[in-house]
């Protein structure tokens, strides 16, 4: 006698889990213009690579002889599954069934693949729609009684965080645990109009006095600007591309290095507008992403955080097929000094990169932390100063290139100072504790108003002041180690991130994770 009944029983299960909330709700979920649960999995992994675990669970119905009648599958998928030929785990919301609420088996299947993720030191993708493990006021009606909420499984999402590389993708709207498992990630992406995450939704706000729609309350234009959410793009297919590059950068966890990617480009190139990239009138602006661009390996830059603290540009990028992560200032925005938003951006960027042993590349251009009344209501000095932390504690190599402006406590946290770190400054670049040209003014007042001519004696100390303040003068007194022609750049960085492989070590960092 063999067991091809319950052989094909399980086949029959599984047919009605791929069924998911039913045609009808399938069919809604199409015409709001996104993709199912099955069908967004099948786009993020590699074709046919992806192995589901837990595919039986769910909400079964029997008939009086306990035969099955009717089966809801839980409304949270997870698996494995190849990413670009690297094992991940994948795991997903199925908006379909309940809006993606609490339903059988739901909070047992997350908190195992968070594990497993932890325990096989898998990178982990969550495809987020719904409120992905929340409650609802349905749930509590059928179980008759309510509850003391917990924040059960939170532990494993700091050891995910401080262990292997985390990606969520927000396609749908997000609230409750489900906003709070995105934004306990390395990466977080939301798809413009489609996407929406709140601590709660519409209605509950209502219950405020508070009339608001999705967009306003939780939309990619709220949450990518104030540093909730990392991206924007205007597709779901989009958004799984960002996330494969994004993984393409780090290795599995933090006991792997990350692999060098091919080499696709000179590591001797020299590009000659780098000479002049920089206006000799400081007043002028110029682009820091063309420099970043002329400096990386063609096509590696990939920003991260572009329309949240955007004084400051992190991006990942790669030297001669080497990841790196990539600091910079950028002169278009409050001249690239350092605000609030953008302090907490650098913060949690470093951070990336000391756990998963990326060399850092700072391209300096830094007048110092923002100045004014909503600078301090904003707490730019505390939050300067934890930016400046995470700078200090990174033990992972680090070569700065001083372009422009160092000036300030923000300025002068562009590294470690107490490391041997590696430095080049260009010749545009300047620095001090204020620019000694706009502090003529203040230093000579007395002076000043005792001259025959005014405007002629400070032009006499402004000339004056130009020669002390030559970056020859700093580098006579090895203030600064190196003043290199701006076209020796890349070949310089090619250099650095060839001596940094023989620094880097597998492990975690010297502090937990910090989301």
């Amino acid at each position: 006698m063999s067991w091809q009944a319950e052989v094909d029983d399980i086949e029959r299960r599984r047919l009605l889990a791929l069924e998911l909330g039913g045609p009808e709700k399938v069919a809604r979920q199409r015409r709001n213009g996104k993709l199912t649960v099955r069908e967004r999995i099948a786009r993020m992994a590699d074709e046919g690579s992806f192995r589901e675990e837990g595919a039986l669970s769910g909400t079964p119905s029997y008939d009086g002889q306990g035969n099955l009648v009717g089966f809801m599958a839980a409304n949270f998928l997870y698996g494995r599954a190849e990413v670009d030929g690297r094992t991940v785990l994948i795991q997903g919301d199925d908006f379909t069934i309940r809006g993606g609420a609490a339903d059988g088996g739901i909070k047992d299947k997350m908190y195992y693949a968070e594990r497993f993720a932890w325990q096989w030191r898998l990178p982990m993708i969550r495809l987020l729609d719904g409120t992905g493990g929340g409650g609802s006021v349905k749930l509590v009606e059928q179980i008759g009684h309510t509850y003391v909420p917990e924040v059960r499984g939170w532990d494993h999402f700091l050891q995910n965080l401080a262990t292997v590389p985390v990606a969520s993708v927000l396609l749908g709207s997000v609230a409750g645990f489900g906003a709070a498992r995105a934004v306990m990630s390395h990466y977080s992406v939301m798809v413009k109009e489609t996407s929406h995450m709140f601590v709660a939704g519409p209605p509950v706000v209502a219950g405020m006095g508070k009339t608001v729609t999705k967009e306003e309350l939780g939309g990619s234009a709220i949450h990518t600007r104030n540093g909730a959410i990392d991206d924007e793009v205007e597709s779901e297919e989009e958004a799984f591309a960002r996330v494969r590059r994004f993984l393409s950068y780090l290795p599995s966890s933090i006991h792997e290095l990350p692999k060098r990617g091919p080499v696709t480009d000179d590591p001797g190139r020299k590009e000659e507008f780098l000479l002049a990239a920089v206006p000799r009138n400081p007043r002028r602006v110029y682009r820091m992403h063309q420099i970043l661009e002329a400096c990386l390996d063609r096509d590696s830059l990939f920003e991260i955080g572009a329309k949240n603290g955007p004084s400051v540009i992190t991006a990942l990028g790669r030297v001669d097929g080497w990841p790196v992560a990539v600091l910079a200032g950028n002169p278009y925005v409050l001249g690239g000094a350092i605000t609030a938003e953008a302090a907490q951006k650098i913060q949690r960027f470093v951070d990336l990169a000391q756990q998963f042993h990326l060399p850092v590349i700072h391209f300096v251009d830094c007048p110092g932390m923002a100045v004014g009344p909503e600078s301090e209501q904003a707490t730019t000095i505390r939050l300067g100063a934890r930016a400046i932390s995470a700078v200090f504690q990174a033990s992972v190599p680090w070569c700065s290139i001083l372009v422009r402006k160092v000036y300030g406590v923000g300025g002068g946290g562009h590294q470690n100072g107490s490391r041997a770190n590696i430095r080049y400054a260009w010749p545009s670049a300047e620095w001090g504790s204020l620019p000694l040209a706009g502090g003529i003014e203040a230093a000579y007042k007395s002076d000043i108003e005792r001259a025959e001519n005014p405007e002629a004696f400070i032009q006499d100390v402004r000339e004056r002041v130009a020669k002390i303040a030559s970056p020859f003068r700093t580098a006579e007194a090895f203030r600064v180690e190196n003043i290199i022609d701006p076209r020796e750049t890349r070949p310089k960085l090619v250099e650095f991130v060839t001596l940094a492989q023989s620094l880097l070590t597998p492990g975690p960092a010297a502090w937990g994770p910090r989301p």
